[in-house]
């Protein structure tokens, strides 16, 4: 176990600040003339960076005390006529195969796919530790150079990767995440993440060994505003490299609730780089929940009972393509959880049918293109999605400014055993947590942040409104759910998952990181820590 994986096993809290171990010395230990980069553009960028942050707790605040998100007022960004052209090399984004930096076998794996466009991550499907962003930053900018390999044991060979049209997306991490350690002489001054992230990439990198301009994923972005900051930081960074003010392009994430109805006013303020727009459905469900945790008629069903079509999403699948396309860029779909599996032919089949379906249910509301964790994921999705897009695909009389936020009644099942699940599922995945992995394969379906948000969101719901909203049991019988019940619910997975371990090749663990993942869990659940701030 890593040092600072070992670190963060010795608290009770799920999310701590990146920081490098110690003993390391940013002026020795970064990259010869990284600081010089780095630090102008900290000074000018990081403070704006927290007031975000704080502008965030205001803003979730106010929903929870009932003024929850709504559409803004029509401005130059709803109204004038202004279009972005969409360059030739990002023009098929049929399928965007996505998968954590740290491993590099699955990076070349992906990228050899034949998949349009792989998104590599260095944020919510890596474990936030040091460690693993060194890790994933080194494979980063060998994927990006085309260097990386892996050797493949049943070949008995070294596996690089294949010359291919391939777009390959870096998703940095969110501007929400804060990084330590970096600024010399003060180890506790904080520093965006974000911009942490951008730069590590752009001072190695240069514009004559890149096969496409530098693209970046923005992840968990909740307003407008906060595009003007990754505006600003893109043309910083390509003012230093001199390339062009324009020259670094993105596609951003749709994940948090207020970021819904703001989306045309993000791309606008962004025009000069946005390529497209990305449901992000799993944690665009979990802060859907946050930001109605107060209200018990947002008590979800158990996860995997919500249809995917249900309006909360289907309204807003339908929307994203109606603004992306109303200004030339693409509208990308989400990530579909159940995944196939080579050694279980019944899994394999179903995860395959969902998937088909998930993708065609995408290509009808409008999307272009959708997101695969698998390569055998690949050549469904792209079949799903007209070539190379539906850019000009508009949907006749769509509402402007549909409700995003229909309550959903009559939907699913709330149940004992839907909780009980939930809690075995936050226990593995932090689990994978304390053993480096930030996305683990968990039964059938990937589990990462996202889903572990949905299920802690969903089990401190489900405590809160236990006497007005009922969760049966198998008789259904409504059963409280008390801080006492969850208590022997966390026991008894726990209890379960120590008789019966799952492999260790598939999922690495011992009967102490699964203790203190169980511990963490549910202290995050009973002390309200969802975000990771």
């Amino acid at each position: 176990m890593p040092s600072d994986v070992a670190s963060a096993a010795g608290q009770l809290r799920g999310f701590a600040i990146n920081t490098p171990p110690a003993g390391f010395n940013p002026e020795k230990d970064l990259p010869l003339g990284f600081l010089d980069f780095y630090l102008p553009l900290h000074r000018q960028l990081t403070a704006r960076q927290q007031e975000l942050i704080g502008k965030r707790k205001l803003a979730l605040d106010a929903s929870l005390a009932g003024q929850k998100p709504n559409h803004l007022p029509p401005s130059a960004a709803t109204k004038d006529g202004w279009k972005i052209e969409m360059p030739d090399w990002c023009a098929d984004q049929r399928n965007q195969m996505t998968g954590p930096l740290d491993d590099g076998e699955l990076t070349v794996k992906m990228l050899n796919s034949g998949a349009p466009a792989v998104m590599v991550d260095l944020e919510d499907s890596m474990a936030n530790f040091w460690s693993n962003l060194e890790t994933g930053l080194a494979n980063c900018l060998s994927a990006l150079r085309g260097t990386l390999s892996y050797f493949d044991r049943k070949r008995n060979t070294q596996m690089a990767i294949k010359p291919s049209k391939t777009v390959i997306w870096v998703r940095v991490r969110g501007l929400h995440l804060s990084q330590k350690g970096i600024v010399p002489g003060k180890p506790e001054e904080l520093t965006s993440a974000s911009l942490y992230d951008l730069c590590r990439i752009a001072h190695h990198v240069s514009a004559t060994e890149l096969k496409h301009p530098l693209s970046i994923y923005i992840p968990k972005s909740e307003s407008a505003e906060e595009a003007l900051w990754w505006n600003d930081a893109f043309k910083a960074v390509a003012k230093f490299k001199g390339w062009a003010p324009d020259y670094i392009k993105c596609m951003a994430l749709v994940e948090a609730h207020p970021m819904a109805y703001q989306m045309e006013e993000f791309i606008y303020n962004l025009r000069d780089h946005c390529l497209g727009l990305d449901l992000g459905r799993w944690d665009y469900m979990a802060s859907l929940i946050h930001f109605n945790l107060t209200d018990p008629e947002w008590v979800l069903p158990d996860r995997n009972t919500i249809p995917h079509d249900v309006k909360f999403f289907q309204n807003l699948r339908e929307l994203m393509p109606e603004l992306c396309h109303k200004r030339g860029i693409h509208a990308i779909g989400g990530m579909t959880a159940l995944f196939p599996d080579r050694e279980d032919p019944e899994l394999n089949a179903r995860a395959l049918s969902v998937l088909a379906q998930d993708k065609k249910n995408e290509a009808t509301a409008g999307m272009d293109g959708a997101w695969t964790g698998h390569p055998d994921q690949n050549q469904i999705a792209v079949d799903q999605f007209p070539n190379p897009n539906q850019i000009s695909f508009r949907r006749l009389n769509n509402p402007r400014y549909p409700e995003l936020r229909p309550v959903p009644h009559g939907v699913g099942a709330k149940t004992v055993n839907g909780t009980r699940a939930a809690i075995r599922t936050v226990i593995r995945y932090r689990n994978g947590v304390l053993n480096g992995r930030g996305a683990s394969l968990l039964d059938g379906y990937m589990e990462d942040l996202a889903t572990d948000r949905i299920y802690r969101n969903m089990i401190k719901q489900r405590m809160m409104f236990s006497d007005k909203v009922p969760v049966v049991d198998d008789a259904g019988k409504p059963v409280l759910h008390t801080a006492e019940l969850i208590t022997r619910l966390f026991d008894e997975e726990l209890d379960k998952l120590l008789k019966n371990p799952p492999r260790p090749a598939k999922e690495p663990g011992t009967p102490e990181t699964f203790t203190k993942a169980r511990q963490i869990a549910e202290a995050m659940i009973l002390s309200g820590e969802f975000d990771p701030i």
